[in-house]
């Protein structure tokens, strides 16, 4: 006679029986398709579904109430109970203050960087401490010349770079 133990499994309690066919390839596949969810039917939704679905709900009911507040008037809301709520001067002004506010940031922020860009003039422009010059790199041994495939990464010197842009065009 087979011994009936149970074993907790994070889908559901397994008998031994059950694990053995489970293994064989014996699945109960009416179960299955009555739940509609398949195997990770099983499991529930997971937190972050449920976060959102909230999220959802209540950015839309939060929509309509606003919506409501701003354009029914005041009589209307009277009449129907609501007697406590926020002067609707506060239905455009903070939206507007929103706005404002978002905009002045953004203007901030662009004029911050501006401020901390150095001139097109200025030589911190073309160098700093992290410049490498391309004859910096000298190997010590014959071996590490040629064990090297490639030039070591380096800058290269804005003469040349104007050089090579600019002198080309005056070659015709």
């Amino acid at each position: 006679m087979e011994e009936e133990c149970s074993v907790n499994s994070p889908r559901r309690v397994l008998s031994f029986s059950e694990r053995r066919r489970a293994k064989a390839g014996f699945h109960d596949s009416d179960s299955r398709r009555s739940s509609g969810f398949g195997v990770s039917g099983e499991h529930g939704p997971k937190p972050s579904e449920v976060y959102g679905f909230v999220g959802c709900i209540s950015t839309v009911v939060a929509t309509v109430i606003f919506l409501v507040w701003a354009y029914v008037p005041e009589s209307v809301l009277e009449s129907v109970g609501i007697h406590y709520y926020p002067s609707q001067y506060w239905a455009i002004a903070l939206p507007t203050y929103l706005m404002v506010t978002v905009v002045l940031m953004l203007v901030f922020y662009i004029g911050l960087n501006f401020m901390s860009t150095p001139s097109p003039s200025s030589l911190n422009t073309l160098f700093d401490e992290y410049c490498r010059e391309p004859g910096d790199f000298v190997p010590e041994t014959e071996e590490e010349e040629q064990d090297r495939p490639i030039e070591p990464i380096s800058d290269l010197d804005i003469t040349k770079i104007n050089h090579l842009m600019f002198n080309s065009c005056h070659a015709n």
